[in-house]
């Protein structure tokens, strides 16, 4: 039998139930940022798709054609529109009334950055309902962001359900 004095032991129980505590608080992520699902949307690049969508749920055309490049190319729903002053005068308008009548839950947010250029990635499931049409379904986008002149712009959109 080995004998172990009571508080050589007392700290060993100690010691394994903080470290236990630690790893468990460390799997279990508070917030959106510390996530494996939200990984970089921080980064002054993921602000500007935050953004972008802000503006499009509020219906803010100046606010979203700012964080476009002037050739942006923009693939939905089997079209395409090769640039913001394109994209403003024709589907800007209709994308920002589906979005202001929908509910839309982010499940997923990826942002990478590599030098001047960044790729956001996620998924969303949305719901609501539309021209009496009731939705649900997820969703994905891809954008991809360039800095041109100090400011990061969208240069690129590809949105699928």
């Amino acid at each position: 039998m080995i004998k172990v004095k009571l508080p050589t032991m007392l700290v060993c129980v100690i010691s394994v139930f903080f470290t236990s505590v630690s790893i468990a608080h460390e799997a279990k992520p508070n917030s959106l940022e510390q996530s494996p699902m939200f990984i970089g949307i921080k980064s002054v690049p993921g602000q500007v798709v935050t953004q972008f969508h802000q503006a499009l749920k509020a219906q803010d055309k100046i606010a979203a054609r700012k964080l476009l490049a002037d050739d942006v190319l923009i693939f939905e729903g089997g079209g395409v529109e090769r640039s913001a002053d394109e994209y403003a005068h024709h589907h800007m308008l209709s994308d920002m009334k589906y979005l202001a009548a929908t509910n839309s839950e982010l499940l997923e947010h990826n942002v990478k950055v590599t030098g001047n250029s960044a790729v956001s990635m996620s998924r969303s499931k949305t719901t609501g309902t539309y021209k009496n049409k009731t939705l649900n379904y997820e969703g994905m986008e891809t954008i991809v962001l360039e800095k041109q002149l100090g400011e990061w712009k969208i240069v690129h959109i590809h949105w699928s359900n």
